[in-house]
């Protein structure tokens, strides 16, 4: 899976003037952007140069983080996203997410020149800039949009440099045709008008090692998801064409979900303080279509505030194959990690649905469900707390050899990963992640609560 970190670039600032500009991050509906502090900024009152000097090309990088053990790419690969619409809200909503590179068909040059007068405030609102000059005393100038123009089956920039070229693609003849060349631009968008997987996991092979650009047109996100996924490394960059802001929001979201598998969890080391076999209960396996390592599983606990690291079934035994698919979770009313730090029952997981894989270390990838399974087995209750910490966590899991729990990790050699639940006593050292107990739908809030 994937990490997800906003570049922007500058341009249109000579580089003599820079000094004058100092870079800060800034936090923008979760995206970092970066700003120049400016203490004044005159805007042209002539229609056709009402843009700013400001500008940037918004950039996402994403790099795999996949610890499986199968074969995987550590890559580190930009991705670019750019928009193509004439819809006013679906600029705005792209520009609050630092994507501000935007496509213009040739009769929409004066859309271009009107959004081109529009600005980020600090407090995340935009405005339009007016005819007259005007001065931003001690304010913040953020990201104005930078326009690209079509002409004739090629993309220019406002000073007429070609930065790509078109491509339509409706047959293998023609995907053919489409190789890396020498001289070719920098970038190529390619219009996919019948198949698409196929076509993309094509071009993605033919041009993984030239330093082109490669953009897929998008109407949706999730075809944007197929183009950005392709043969796991992925197309270059997506161009979005759409007139729904919504399609802007989801695209982001799963920028946002890619983004947390780069993430390290801060896992806590804690101690057993009880080991006690209880009765039968409805416990749920969770095959996910991903293969674990050992060392990895999921976050699982009877409350929120306090998830053991479950073991995945990838360890071989003598009695029973290895599973490296498979958690053996817990009971039904369990809770269990989710991605964007929520949490869902056991019981809510279905064929689809997203989970967190997490190693001793800390490392997260997202992986989804393919299956659950529910069924009647004995379950032992393990308690555990940290040292001079009163809180007790507690969770119940099936009393058998293949469920266990994740140690924390000691360094070189051959350290141990986990420990059977029939083997746990008191003592013995595991792993959680501690978080606040109070849920909404999964999501955590701030409020009084009393679990036990």
């Amino acid at each position: 899976m994937s990490t997800v970190v906003y570049s922007p670039s500058l341009a249109g600032i000579p580089t003599s003037q820079l000094p004058f500009f100092p870079p800060k991050p800034v936090k923008s509906n979760g995206c970092r952007l970066i700003s120049w502090d400016v203490n004044s900024v005159t805007v042209s009152s002539n229609n056709s140069d009402k843009r700013a000097r400001l500008q940037f090309s918004s950039r996402v990088t994403m790099c795999s983080s996949n610890p499986s053990s199968i074969p995987s790419a550590g890559y580190l690969q930009p991705k670019l996203v750019w928009i193509w619409t004439e819809s006013k809200q679906v600029m705005t909503a792209a520009v609050e997410r630092g994507w501000n590179t935007f496509i213009f068909p040739p009769d929409r040059r004066e859309l271009a020149n009107e959004w081109s007068s529009v600005c980020l405030f600090p407090d995340y609102s935009i405005h339009e800039v007016s005819d007259s000059d005007v001065f931003f005393e001690n304010q913040t100038a953020i990201a104005l949009i930078h326009p690209l123009f079509i002409e004739e089956e090629k993309l220019f920039d406002s000073e007429g440099r070609r930065v790509a070229t078109f491509y339509e693609v409706s047959s293998p003849q023609q995907l053919q045709l489409l190789r890396p060349v020498d001289k070719q631009p920098d970038n190529v968008i390619i219009n996919l008008l019948d198949w698409q997987v196929i076509p993309a996991e094509n071009i993605v092979a033919v041009f993984q090692s030239s330093q082109i650009t490669v953009f897929a047109i998008s109407k949706t996100p999730s075809e944007a998801q197929v183009f950005l996924e392709a043969l796991e490394q992925g197309l270059g960059g997506i161009v979005l064409k759409v007139e729904d802001s919504t399609a802007v929001l989801e695209l982001k979201d799963y920028f946002d979900r890619r983004n947390e598998d780069n993430n390290i969890l801060s896992l806590t080391k804690a101690t057993i303080t009880q080991v006690h076999i209880f009765g039968m209960g409805d416990r749920v396996c969770v095959d996910l279509c991903s293969l674990m390592r050992p060392g990895e599983g999921l976050l699982v606990g009877s409350f929120a505030r306090g998830l053991f690291l479950v073991h995945s079934e990838c360890l071989e035994s003598n009695y029973i194959a290895s599973r490296p698919f498979r958690v053996n979770a817990g009971p039904v009313h369990a809770y269990v990690a989710i991605p964007g730090g929520k949490t869902c029952y056991l019981s809510e997981l279905n064929t689809g649905k997203e989970v967190i894989v997490v190693d001793q270390n800390g490392k997260q990838r997202t992986a989804i469900v393919g299956r659950v399974k529910i069924e009647t087995r004995p379950l032992i209750l393990v308690e555990a707390k940290e040292a001079e910490n009163v809180t007790l966590y507690s969770a119940l899991l099936q009393n058998a050899e293949t469920v266990a729990l994740i140690c924390p990790s000691q360094g070189s050699g051959f350290p141990k990963k986990a420990i059977p639940v029939t083997s746990l006593k008191v003592g013995d050292e595991i792993l959680l992640m501690i978080q606040g107990g109070a849920r909404h739908t999964g999501i955590e809030i701030k409020e009084f609560i009393v679990e036990k």
